[in-house]
């Protein structure tokens, strides 16, 4: 028949559930189920740690409270963990972040808008034929890096546009 082990942790380990346990030694962190080391990383791989602790709860070796409590980190931040494990898995921790795309401004496509606004064609119509988003072009007039030509008004009283 076999025997029950029971959870003996080692000495100066912190425990998280009656089952689970870290400890820091130097600047590594080893997790341990019962007596078992399961994993270890360096005490600034928040990475590693994110993946491990959404790990453990998904196993259901350890509540989202329980994590929280030991490692003093909030909620929220584990329930972020949890998603991205569930929808990228353990990979999706390393996976180098999404940025944006290189820069659809260049100064010579600047160069362009401003000219094709000061010739009095449509912001719309400038967006289309440069093939940039309108609201690109929108942002870029708000910002000031591009100005609309100003309305004037001639002696008639009537406004044109300069």
């Amino acid at each position: 028949m076999p025997q029950m082990q029971l959870p003996i942790f080692p000495s100066g380990s912190t425990q998280i559930t009656s089952i689970l346990a870290f400890a820091r030694k130097g600047d590594q962190v080893t997790y341990f189920n019962g007596t078992l080391p399961v994993f270890t990383h360096h005490q600034n791989d928040i990475d590693s740690f994110k993946m491990i602790t959404a790990q453990f709860y998904l196993n259901g070796n350890a509540k989202q409270a329980d994590i929280a409590r030991a490692f003093g980190v909030s909620k929220i931040s584990i329930k972020r963990a949890v998603k991205r494990y569930l929808e990228e898995g353990p990979r999706g921790f390393f996976t180098p972040r999404k940025t944006r795309g290189t820069t659809v401004l260049t100064p010579v496509v600047l160069a362009q808008a401003q000219q094709l606004l000061d010739d009095e064609v449509a912001a719309c119509d400038v967006a289309d034929q440069l093939g940039i988003k309108r609201d690109t072009l929108g942002k870029a007039v708000l910002s000031g890096r591009l100005h609309k030509p100003k309305k004037r008004v001639n002696s008639a009283g009537t406004q044109h546009k300069k």
